[in-house]
């Protein structure tokens, strides 16, 4: 991982992270691990969860309290919560990063997977952040939402994905004012396209190299970025280096929001 170079220190702070097994949560629980967190992980691939968690001890941290759940579920969702309570008695940071993506248009994306995409993007999160509202007040935490350049601008043939990352949004600007009284900051980031293994499934290595090579005339720094660039920005967010940040959408997209469609 790249050098860290002014991200405040994380010591003593109990930092939930879901969607951990692999991509941007990953590299946040070993940014994280490294700043001196104490984690709880969550994930639906138990073996994959454990792969994060030999990084997270390979960077200094302690061993991580592992929950294998799945974030459709109500009630994974609310054991999430209730194991990371149980286990350190404490939350300070919360981040709701679990997601998933499905391709499709208006004419094509059926209802089940319409449901399939809100209730992990949208539902899940909703959940955590109230169940985990007692807890942050106490810390006066944060809490820091991965939502996605695509709930700042429209793309094609990704309606669901769009609307979700759109309700993240409002999720982040909502909660943001709701719960600025309490002592908590919540922000988001909205990472453009990220070197993660979510963008290749259904390609071949050749069709996804030609993918990020076309993305290379999509963003202004032409180039794709990488999973430590949004984990440091998380890890700024949830650090008291942004202590008067509040409501905020960071995209972190090498400045593709600012473009027109080409």
């Amino acid at each position: 991982m790249a050098s860290n170079g002014s991200v405040q220190r994380l010591d003593g702070k109990v930092a939930l992270i879901t969607g951990a097994s692999s991509g941007i949560g990953r590299g946040t629980s070993t940014l994280f691990a490294e700043l001196g967190a104490q984690l709880a992980l969550t994930g639906r691939n138990e073996e994959n969860l454990q792969a994060t968690a030999a990084q997270c001890i390979q960077n200094g941290s302690k061993q991580p309290l592992l929950i294998v759940a799945d974030m459709a579920i109500e009630e994974d969702v609310t054991r999430i919560l209730n194991e990371t309570i149980k286990h350190y008695g404490q939350l300070d940071i919360l981040v709701n990063n679990a997601g998933i993506v499905k391709v499709g248009g208006i004419d094509n994306t059926s209802m089940a997977d319409y449901d399939a995409v809100m209730n992990i993007n949208v539902r899940a999160p909703y959940q955590l952040t109230m169940l985990a509202v007692p807890y942050l007040t106490k810390t006066k935490g944060t809490i820091v939402n991965v939502s996605s350049l695509n709930g700042m601008k429209s793309f094609p043939n990704l309606i669901a994905y769009c609307l979700s990352k759109s309700a993240v949004d409002q999720l982040t600007r909502c909660t943001a004012l709701e719960l600025a009284s309490k002592g908590i900051r919540v922000n988001s980031v909205n990472p453009g396209i990220i070197i993660t293994e979510i963008h290749k499934r259904g390609k071949t290595e050749e069709q996804y190299q030609q993918f990020l090579e076309y993305c290379k005339t999509t963003y202004t720094l032409g180039r794709v970025g990488q999973v430590e660039e949004v984990a440091r920005t998380i890890a700024f967010l949830a650090s008291e280096s942004s202590s008067f940040i509040n409501g905020a959408q960071i995209p972190i997209d090498g400045g593709r929001h600012v473009m027109c469609p080409r």
